[in-house]
């Protein structure tokens, strides 16, 4: 029992702080890197949208307006069957070289990007949300990756809006923050292991049509390394989106795209033998399958702890060091159901709040349930 006790929290230990230092340490010794420089390619910007009025003009107007040759972007809006005016709005655009592709009936995300892909005209692809939107200068900035040849998928940084002091908001930056941090980090080493689909490129020669209930913000990356290109991050190529303010909105949305993300890892398998990829494998398991079963760890440590308090008075202190801090999640989110805001909380629930979602996910996925369509996103 004390020995099953110690491997989960060191585990759980090793997934936030262990494996960020593990990524550290091998780019002091292996400098990767990019090899940046001015690349101005001719681009598609695909925007994928469903219902999405209220944000869509404003995207359309943010992507006409980016510090970029404008003969060299084309821009085209995938609406998955949508039912209100986002249709009407893309049209209004068509005379600014806007392009309104319908996919009808609706299929997903996945299934409208490999439609749109066969008819766009650019060297690289950019993929946006349909409330993404873009510092004037990202695109320039994510392209100059691009004058790499071992480069073939590229990242931006999402940066949140609306620091409104709500507990999600703040956890959302906050998880971000940390994200990118690795990002970095795994660039300085090769390639990364996830990316932000709201502003992401790929080499249009290297995208492959991916199966419909794949998360494409995790598959194509993967798809991408597995034929020798790398993946990597942008710092200064930077995503403004507004983070959710409600937690039951961002627990649903964890809950989709953990289970989709774990579907990928399934389908994916292949990518953890290290004698086929190496460090990747290595990097994919703690960053990716580690962290989605973070939440079994997180019950063993706590329970295992529970049940061995009376082996030792030492123990007792990483049980109120637990309590404590699966207490203050329980308060912040108390709090926040009563309109109260204590940041100092924000950190703990949202740890919890992402990681029950991973696990919520985990059992869907343990019963074979998959996700192919999506919601608006609600800021």
């Amino acid at each position: 029992m004390i020995f099953l006790f110690f491997i989960s929290l060191a585990i759980l230990i090793y997934i936030y702080l262990g494996y960020p230092m593990v990524v550290y340490t091998a780019s002091l010794i292996r400098k990767g890197g990019v090899s940046k420089g001015m690349y101005q390619p001719h681009v598609t910007i695909l925007i994928s949208a469903y219902n999405e009025e209220k944000y869509i003009g404003a995207t359309i107007e943010n992507k006409l307006l980016l510090n970029y040759p404008r003969d060299k972007i084309e821009i085209i809006v995938i609406s998955d069957g949508s039912d209100d005016t986002t249709d009407d709005i893309v049209r209004s655009y068509s005379e600014r070289g806007v392009r309104l592709v319908r996919q009808e009936p609706r299929k997903g995300k996945t299934s409208a990007l490999n439609m749109a892909v066969s008819m766009a005209h650019g060297e690289i692809l950019v993929f946006s949300d349909a409330n993404s939107i873009y510092d004037l200068d990202a695109l320039r900035n994510l392209m100059e990756n691009f004058a790499d040849p071992s480069v073939g998928y590229a990242t931006g940084k999402m940066v949140y809006i609306n620091p409104d002091g709500t507990a999600i908001g703040d956890g959302c930056s906050a998880y971000m923050n940390y994200e990118n941090m690795l990002r970095n980090l795994e660039t300085r080493v090769g390639s990364i292991v996830g990316v932000d689909g709201g502003i992401d490129a790929v080499r249009k020669f290297l995208y492959l049509n991916m199966k419909v209930d794949q998360l494409p913000d995790f598959v194509l990356p993967l798809m991408v390394v597995e034929q020798g290109y790398k993946v990597v991050y942008e710092s200064r190529a930077l995503l403004k989106e507004e983070a959710l303010k409600r937690s039951d909105d961002e627990y649903r949305m964890r809950v989709r795209v953990s289970l989709r993300a774990l579907w990928v890892l399934w389908d994916m398998r292949r990518f953890l033998n290290p004698a086929h990829y190496g460090l990747f494998s290595f990097q994919l398991l703690s960053h990716k399958v580690l962290r989605y079963l973070g939440v079994v760890f997180m019950i063993g440590s706590y329970v295992f702890n529970t049940l061995i308090l009376t082996r030792s008075r030492f123990l007792w202190i990483p049980f109120l060091l637990q309590s404590l801090f699966y207490g203050a999640a329980i308060t912040g989110y108390a709090l926040e159901k009563k309109g109260v805001k204590l940041n100092v909380l924000y950190i703990p629930y949202y740890f919890c709040l992402i990681n029950i979602a991973a696990g919520h996910a985990l059992i869907k996925f343990f019963r074979c349930e998959k996700r192919v369509l999506w919601e608006p996103r609600r800021g």
